[in-house]
């Protein structure tokens, strides 16, 4: 698997973990999130280097936590049923192309809606896109 074929394997496995209740619109705006961190200027960037050290990063990406219920479709000891796998690997393709616009306007961050409450990093963020059951922001304090 060549280095570029891993990093969509890792972002579409992030998108099914975190978004796959998502529209296609709705995995592209998280994939643009986490593209924002991989590319955010900074060689060696608080966020992790490339996809994987994104991903790994903890604390970023819950359904890459080894107590998540995702994690085992995640590492794959559980196949990810086809049909929602193939939608988050369309979203990852479109956003490491290019060929899909950054909806979230830069968005750094997101948060899911289906929360009990609003992370505290909200405040004095600047919401950026809410397209489903995520909420989008950048300019994080």
């Amino acid at each position: 698997m060549t280095e570029t074929d891993k990093d969509r394997d890792i972002l579409a496995r992030t998108l099914w973990g975190e978004a796959r209740g998502e529209s296609l619109a709705g995995q592209i705006a998280v994939a643009w999130t986490i593209r924002n961190r991989v590319n955010d200027g900074n060689a060696k960037s608080w966020w992790g280097e490339g996809y994987a050290g994104v991903r790994q990063k903890p604390y970023q990406f819950s359904c890459w936590n080894k107590t998540d219920p995702n994690f085992t479709y995640l590492s794959g000891v559980k196949l990810i049923p086809f049909r929602e796998f193939a939608q988050a690997q369309i979203a990852a393709d479109l956003v490491m192309t290019g060929k899909a616009p950054d909806p979230a306007s830069g968005a750094t961050h997101y948060y899911a809606t289906t929360m009990p409450k609003a992370p505290d990093w909200v405040k004095g963020a600047k919401q950026t896109l809410k397209p489903g059951q995520h909420v989008f922001f950048k300019d994080v304090p």
